[in-house]
């Protein structure tokens, strides 16, 4: 190898021709500063790429050279969503797009001394086009902005539910009707608690993003049922103007994001039961017990469905009645076919309501114990459980006497 300049060469022991005639110290003392001038000039070089690269990054980063701003609040109505993890950089960046500011710099200069900006939270927000950096800033901190999620409660319906007084509790798709309306550019948008019945019950599965390991149980449930459980609790964000398709679809899909959470499907192959049976009894354990309960009503469960023992639910009675009672009676029983669990063995078609993270949980693992039978022994929902049907009349008389039920 050619090694002229010294670099790859001991100068104590390369012996140059050039060199010759010269003392062996000033030799080595010529080569070490050849070398020191190379190096600082790779050094330089270097440096100087690395700033020219760190230069164009910051243009991207802050949107130098790209300044422009609207004046003005805004013209018309335009919708906004921010997604989990959405940086401010980000958000302007969307807002750029969607013609709401002029650049992204004209919001992020806005915002630069307003602590708000950095905490604005996931979801849809009411804008204007042609919004100047401020106003934006202003808007989009403000929380009228924000649309208010919907938010499911463990153990409700898809459908309202009648109280025998006449009151009437909201089922998840009215109350989805109701989160749907917004009013853009002065007129008002709702999707019809009629129209996401009619797309619950009649639109392809695939379109409303039902999952492989349900797609067979909801095809064979009945019609007005097979959506129910699917929409676990917790707040949804939901986008104005999507039609009754968009909303569902945008809600289940985010339900089957918890539900992996929860550990449906992974969770169910040590159950012994297919992950859709499992969010069933999910749904019983949520409308038959208290959450601290949870555990010992799964127990019932498996332990009954293991003899092969009817279920004996109340709740699944009541569910297919739409009534928000307690206990039932023989005519109840006569009336509520393929969930009437006193009369038909097993599992009822479908949950019979919204199951929560604990619920769900429970029913991957319940709680180990000999328990056959449970009945709600205190005023505050606690229930008492017992190995025999003698003890357990017993318990069911003592709470009577209580005023339980």
């Amino acid at each position: 190898m050619n090694d002229d300049l010294g670099l790859f060469t001991d100068p104590d022991t390369r012996h140059d021709e050039r060199a010759r005639g010269k003392s062996d110290a000033a030799a080595r003392r010529a080569k070490r500063r050849r070398k020191r001038t190379i190096l600082w000039v790779v050094v330089a070089l270097v440096l100087a790429g690395g700033g020219v690269g760190a230069y164009y990054g910051y243009r991207t980063l802050s949107g130098i050279g790209s300044y422009e701003d609207f004046a003005g609040a805004g013209e018309s109505d335009v919708v906004v969503e921010v997604k989990d993890g959405d940086l401010v950089t980000t958000i302007a960046n969307t807002l750029r797009d969607q013609g709401v500011v002029a650049s992204a710099r004209a919001f992020t200069e806005a915002g630069a001394n307003d602590s708000r900006v950095t905490s604005i939270q996931p979801g849809f927000y009411l804008m204007k086009t042609k919004m100047s950096g401020s106003a934006a800033v202003s808007r989009m901190v403000d929380p009228a902005a924000k649309v208010v999620p919907l938010e499911v409660k463990g153990g409700f319906v898809l459908h309202d539910i009648t109280a025998p007084d006449g009151g009437v509790t909201k089922g998840i798709l009215s109350q989805l009707s109701e989160a749907s309306c917004v009013e853009l550019d002065g007129a008002q948008q709702c999707v019809t608690p009629q129209q996401l019945r009619e797309a619950a019950d009649n639109a392809d599965p695939a379109a409303l993003g039902i999952p492989d390991w349900a797609l067979a149980d909801v095809a064979a449930a009945p019609k007005e049922n097979r959506l129910e459980g699917l929409i676990v609790p917790g707040l949804y964000h939901l986008k104005p103007g999507a039609d009754a398709v968009e909303l569902l679809k945008s809600v289940i899909a985010t339900s089957l994001n918890r539900l992996q959470g929860y550990g449906v499907p992974s969770g169910s192959t040590k159950t012994g039961f297919r992950p859709y049976e499992v969010l069933v009894i999910a749904s019983l354990i949520e409308k038959e017990g208290i959450t601290s309960d949870f555990g010992k009503i799964s127990r019932v469960v498996y332990s009954r469905l293991a003899q092969g023992q009817i279920l004996q639910f109340d709740s699944t009675v009541n569910y297919k009645l739409d009534r928000p009672l307690l206990t039932t009676d023989d005519e109840d029983r006569a009336a509520s076919g393929p969930y009437n669990t006193y009369q038909v063995k097993g599992l009822p078609p479908t949950p019979i309501g919204s199951p929560g993270k604990e619920a769900v949980e429970a029913a991957i693992n319940p709680e180990e114990g000999p328990w056959l039978y449970f009945v709600k022994c205190r005023k505050d929902g606690t229930s008492c459980f017992t190995n025999s049907y003698e003890e357990h009349l017993v318990v069911v008389d003592q709470a009577r006497k209580d005023g339980v039920f």
